[in-house]
């Protein structure tokens, strides 16, 4: 098996040089670097990782945990995630928690295991608590889509309340005053501070938040068909329908499809998120931005300032919702 030392003298330099080009530092010379690069080839040489980070006590791997790999939500998060650490030469090992408290702290010991020298963590069953004590620990965190006020500067987080409250806000301009909400699992903060938002613009409004139009549901299309076919079933007027994504919002409008009723004509809706593909279906659907995208750049710029101390990094950490206005929903008659 091929040595660093076989590399330097094949190539004719110092084992030092030979360690610098490894490295991809810039003070090599195109030249030099090529000769390395060739002899390694040649040779059949491949670095030791284990090796180095030992040596250097840095992995350059970040470990990211997210709650699922499936849907439209996360995969762009992981997608800025990867392409701004890989811009630095950082890889990423990526787990799930499945919003599940056990499965959370296993995938977070799997990560430190692998010598990660930083994590950025989605994580929404795991308690305030063990976060705040995990932070003290010797492997840096960024949270995404959380604010812990003990920790707040290693939260990059949405206003979610403020989100909740303008979607519900704009249905309520409109005239509707016979609104549904399908909210997701409420154990979830974002979910709970989305109800939250909901209900104040109903108290605004001076309109009675009704417990029996509030569907608890799952963020999947699936749950917004449930949600549907549970409050079509009470016959109680309704004429909106605030959903807490847009996810559910699809599913939910499928079933009102289905049953013959005209969106917006007959039932108006507004969903959250602001994922692409309800931009594209008929009608294109109202909602509420949630730049998960950009919160997952954020958080590895945080890790590229913080822990690989590149002083050049922005980092914004708190997020706006805006409103996008389409066309799930009208002004009542």
């Amino acid at each position: 098996m091929a040595t660093i030392y076989d590399v330097s003298v094949m190539a004719g330099v110092s084992l030092a040089t030979v360690s610098r080009v490894m490295n991809n530092n810039t003070k090599v010379s195109d030249r030099t670097k090529q000769k390395v690069l060739d002899a390694m080839q040649t040779l059949g040489y491949r670095p030791n990782t284990i090796a180095q980070s030992l040596a250097s006590n840095c992995s350059n791997s970040v470990g990211v945990l997210v709650s699922q790999l499936d849907g439209p939500f996360y995969g762009p998060m992981m997608t800025e995630i990867e392409t701004a650490l890989r811009s630095a030469n950082k890889h990423v090992i990526i787990a799930a928690g499945h919003s599940d408290e056990a499965q959370e702290k296993d995938s977070v010991e799997f990560l430190m295991s692998r010598g990660c020298d930083a994590l950025i963590l989605d994580v929404e069953a795991v308690s305030d608590d063990y976060l705040i004590e995990l932070s003290k620990g010797p492997t840096p965190i960024v949270l995404i889509n959380r604010y812990i006020d003990a920790i707040k500067e290693r939260c990059v987080y949405l206003e979610n309340e403020l989100g909740g409250f303008m979607a519900t806000d704009y249905i309520l301009s409109l005239g509707h005053t016979h609104v549904a909400y399908i909210s997701g699992p409420l154990f979830k903060l974002d979910v709970r501070d989305r109800l939250k938002g909901h209900k104040r613009a109903l108290a605004q409004y001076n309109v009675p938040f009704d417990e029996s139009l509030h569907y608890e549901s799952d963020f999947k299309e699936a749950g917004g068909s449930d949600a549907m076919e549970h409050l079509l079933s009470l016959n109680t007027p309704i004429t909106a329908v605030v959903c807490a994504n847009d996810q559910m919002a699809s599913g939910a409008i499928a079933v009102c499809l289905e049953h013959g009723l005209r969106v917006p004509d007959d039932i108006s809706f507004i969903g959250y998120d602001n994922i692409p593909f309800p931009q594209y279906i008929s009608p294109k659907l109202s909602t509420v931005s949630n730049p998960i995208n950009e919160m997952g750049k954020m958080a590895a710029r945080w890790v590229l300032q913080q822990v690989y101390n590149d002083q050049e990094m922005t980092v914004d950490s708190s997020f706006k919702p805006e409103l996008f206005i389409r066309t799930s929903a009208k002004q009542i008659d």
